[in-house]
Formats: C-alpha cells, sequence, structure tokens
C-alpha cells in the first residue's frame, strides 16, 4: 500500500542507480519524508562502488507539482533540516555534494524544486508535454533550491527574471532554448532515452567523469582560471589509473574499453 506521504524509491541495476518518486495521487508534491528520502537516495548512490550514473524518474503522468506546501511550511528556510548530516544535498548547493554523474527523465508539470532538482544534475531529457513554472514569488516566498542562480546561469538574467519574477509557466522547447533541458522527445520516451544517454555515461571511465564534473563546477563555481589551475595535476592524477592503461590498449586494439574506476 502507497505511503499517503510518498516515497522515494532506489536500486541499482548494473551500474545505472534509479531513483524513483513516488506520489502519483498528489502530482508527486514533495513532503518532508520524501526530502529526507531523496537525500538518502543520493547518499546511497554517492556511496555504492558499482553505481556509475543516477537515473532519476517520477511514476504516474508528472515529474513533481513541487511542495505540498501546508506539509512543507514549517521547514520552509531551515538550513540542511531534512537533510540529516552527512547527506548528500540533493540540490547541490551545500557540501556534501554529489561527484558522480546524474542524469534526469522529466515529464507533464514540473514546478518549483522539480526544476531546481534537474537544474543540479547533469543532463535532463524532456517529454514534449513537460510544463515548468517557478511558483515561488505567487506563495509569498522565493526559490531557494538554486533557481535564482542556475536559471540565471543557463538562460541569461532576463530570461530568468522573466519567469522568476512571474511564476509564468513555460514549455519544453523554451526549457530546451535556455539549455534547461538537454533533450525533448516524445511524450513517454523520455525515460527510455535517459537510460540510454545514462548508460553511455555509464561505459566510460568513472574517475574520468568525475574529475570533468568537478573541473566544470569549479570553473562556474570560481571562474575558468582556477579550473585551469587544475589541469595539470588533475591529468597526472588520471595518467596514473588502470582506466588510463585500459583506455589507451582499448585505443590499440580498437575496442570499447572496460573500465573499472581505479
Amino acid at each position: 500500500m502507497s505511503n499517503p506521504d510518498g516515497q522515494i524509491h532506489f536500486a541499482n541495476d548494473q551500474g545505472l542507480f534509479s531513483i524513483c518518486i513516488d506520489r502519483p495521487a498528489k502530482l508527486n508534491g514533495f513532503t518532508p519524508k520524501m526530502m529526507t528520502e531523496l537525500a538518502a537516495a543520493y547518499t546511497a548512490f554517492e556511496a555504492d562502488p558499482a553505481a556509475r550514473v543516477a537515473v532519476v524518474h517520477a511514476e504516474g503522468k508528472h515529474f513533481t507539482a513541487g511542495l505540498d506546501l501546508p506539509k512543507m511550511a514549517k521547514h520552509l528556510g531551515e538550513r540542511n533540516g531534512l537533510f540529516p548530516p552527512g547527506s548528500i544535498d540533493p540540490f547541490g548547493l551545500r557540501a556534501p555534494i554529489r561527484t558522480k554523474p546524474a542524469v534526469f527523465a522529466v515529464k507533464g508539470i514540473c514546478y518549483t524544486l522539480g526544476i531546481e532538482l534537474m537544474l543540479a544534475a547533469d543532463v535532463v531529457i524532456a517529454a514534449e508535454d513537460c510544463r515548468f513554472a517557478q511558483l515561488e514569488v505567487k506563495r509569498g516566498i522565493m526559490a531557494t533550491g538554486g533557481a535564482t542562480i542556475r536559471m540565471v546561469e543557463r538562460a541569461g538574467y532576463g530570461n530568468a527574471m522573466r519567469y522568476l519574477l512571474t511564476g509564468d509557466e513555460f514549455d519544453a522547447a523554451a526549457a530546451l532554448r535556455f539549455g534547461f533541458v538537454q533533450e525533448v522527445v516524445p511524450t513517454g520516451r523520455e525515460l527510455d532515452r535517459a537510460r540510454e544517454i545514462a548508460q553511455r555515461v555509464a561505459a566510460q571511465a568513472p574517475l574520468a567523469n568525475a574529475a570533468t564534473i568537478a573541473s566544470a563546477r569549479k570553473a562556474l563555481h570560481q571562474g575558468p582560471d582556477a579550473a585551469v589551475a587544475d589541469f595539470e595535476d588533475v591529468q597526472m592524477r588520471l595518467r596514473a589509473t588502470e582506466d588510463f592503461q585500459e583506455g589507451v590498449r582499448s585505443f590499440v586494439d580498437k575496442r570499447p574499453a572496460a573500465f573499472k574506476g581505479r
């Protein structure tokens, strides 16, 4: 029997770590229980050495309508109140932060924290029917899951404010134009496509993937010069791995590499 406050399911399937939002009767609106469980799922993904890529998706026709505001109201403004100490922040705003790749599949309604969660991911696949809105100003609050930062980074100040300050809805085509999502696919195809992309990512060297994510983040947060300053040390470290040797052998042998994450 489904829990009325929803649940987050997670499991590792041959390297793809599925994280599923499950409260479709309430449009997958997030409760405190779901927030805590989402952090637990991200933490389990980070800790599992066999898990290479997370695939985040949802049950039902919609990704999420956002917060279940009556249930979440008393937690607004809390810092890490719903995330146990040491757990991974799904929004990527406070340490510890996920180091492995994450791919999202979004569909139907994707409001408020749904946008903020996907903007904290690495690749997002959206269904054609996806509808987005950052509604906080309509409820007398502001977005604090990263939208005020990442929407501006991706879309530019004016484009971001057009929607942050009105709470207006925008469609999948606009999300693609703004760089919020990377592909738009026919409705019903989004999860399959997300898994296809995740499998492609999982086939690459895990240590190199993690280094690539870290470098890109450093460039965003500290500027290009800070990222460039790390290039030589990071490349020397990667060159000392078994995966680099396997990469060279696979090039010589003209075959796909079999990376071990070592």
